[in-house]
């Protein structure tokens, strides 16, 4: 099978190409598919037109010249070169999204019947109104322009995949048919391999036997007051805590505001801050702290994300102390491999951190349990191979039993599944979506 991946931006800054759309790619080179990956890098405009293969997948960062419809235009040939079965676009906005409808209204007359491509559509956060538009300086018509694309993406596609139970049930409401919503969480964004032996790294931090609680976040996800408070309520208990911040924060505001606020708190001096580090470097500074603490407002975005970073620190064996949000108890199984706590128990939050690095066996039996749990049910090979009988699943609709047998089935069978230790929605009766004259006939993979 031919699989082609479209990207709204490159690798970096924003990681949903690199930690979600690349180890899928990866795992299916592994089982035997030819992937590609069209993106255009306008946040690095420096490394358009680099081509280079990772692990077996052909990757591409399309010319910018001209503007958005030229860049479009070359991703969609871009796409069209590798002759795809598969078409899947990541995100449904800006410069994915357009290609999916561009692609959407076309195909017909692009592709002949015997080659017609399949199109999927994949969605990893609430991007319209209530999730990316309140917090993004977008303009406002690039507000409008992508609340409408997220509508029309999520509804006009042969499947859809979701990183979250929250944009499943989302999708379910839209009328999307329940069995081509497939539900899709994130793995880990890093390698969980690391040296057993933290001691030299933790002397070079300056953190010795200190106990360490890892802050992993960009900050927008909650309200940084609440973080300042409680690491102040774990220092008063914990006067040599040290307090291990690793990246940095997605709006340079919300950085300089914390750093007022754990100076109020006395905090600012026990913070060990390294800052941005490349990718390779996390896992050692990960497995370097002993407890991980992950905060999260009760929003629609919030709700509906499916963190990475959170997967990477369970990944890495640390027990995490959590508000119960969204994704978040699929991730941490509460007194299993983590705390769990509502969000804003300030008072709770700290004593479950200072209970953690109080008593080191039931932080290496939390942190142990948490490493099995990802790996048991979020790894990336076990989404791949999942993902291509549900490719086949979704594409053979029409051929065995039709469309209304293999809806049914499909959703029954939905029901029943349930990864990451909590179970499936129950699905609607009926999808309101997904009209007769929006689906091809395929031939089978």
């Amino acid at each position: 099978m031919r699989v082609a991946f479209i990207g709204p931006f490159g690798f970096h800054p924003n990681k949903t190409m690199r930690s979600r759309a690349l180890p899928l790619a990866r795992e299916l080179v592994k089982l035997g598919h030819e992937v590609a990956i069209a993106m255009p890098p306008w946040q690095t405009p420096a490394e358009a037109g680099k081509k280079w293969v990772e692990e077996g997948v052909k990757l591409e960062y399309v010319s910018l010249q001209g503007g958005i419809v030229p860049t479009v235009g070359r991703l969609l040939r871009a796409v069209h070169a590798h002759q795809p079965d598969i078409i899947h676009c990541f995100k449904p906005k800006a410069y994915s999204g357009l290609s999916a409808w561009w692609l959407w209204h076309t195909r017909p007359a692009r592709f002949p019947k015997s080659r017609r491509s399949r199109l999927f559509m994949d969605t990893d956060d609430w991007e319209g109104w209530g999730g990316w538009n309140d917090i993004a300086p977008y303009s406002p018509l690039e507000k409008r322009f992508f609340a409408w694309q997220e509508q029309w993406g999520l509804r006009h596609h042969d499947g859809l995949t979701v990183a979250s139970r929250a944009l499943q049930t989302l999708a379910w409401g839209m009328g999307v048919p329940p069995a081509t919503v497939h539900y899709l969480p994130n793995g880990m964004g890093i390698s969980a391999e690391s040296t057993a032996d933290h001691s030299p790294l933790r002397a070079e931090l300056g953190l010795g036997t200190r106990p360490t609680l890892l802050l992993y976040s960009r900050l927008f996800e909650f309200d940084t007051a609440r973080l300042a408070a409680v690491l102040g309520a774990v220092r008063r208990q914990l006067p040599t805590l040290a307090i291990l911040s690793v990246g940095t924060g997605l709006f340079k505001q919300d950085a300089a505001v914390l750093q007022a606020q754990l100076a109020a708190e006395n905090v600012l001096e026990a913070v060990v801050d390294v800052g941005w580090v490349d990718e390779t470097r996390l896992p050692a500074l990960l497995g370097a702290a002993d407890v991980a603490l992950y905060l999260m407002d009760d929003t629609l975005l919030n709700r509906t994300k499916c963190p990475v970073k959170l997967a990477d620190m369970a990944g890495m064996g640390l027990p995490v102390v959590a508000e119960a949000v969204g994704q978040v108890p699929e991730y941490v199984i509460h007194g299993r491999t983590g705390l769990l706590r509502p969000t804003g128990d300030v008072a709770g939050i700290a004593a479950d951190v200072v209970t953690l690095l109080q008593n080191e066996p039931l932080r290496q039996e939390l942190g142990t349990a948490a490493q099995q749990h990802i790996t048991h049910h979020f790894g990336w090979a076990t989404a791949a191979a999942q993902l291509v009988e549900w490719y086949k699943a979704v594409g053979l609709a029409r051929k065995k039993g039709g469309k209304k047998s293999f809806l049914r089935k499909a959703a029954g069978a939905e029901r029943k599944k349930g990864e990451g230790g909590a179970p499936a929605p129950a699905a609607p009766a009926r999808g309101g979506g997904g009209k007769k004259k929006n689906l091809v006939r395929l031939k089978p993979l």
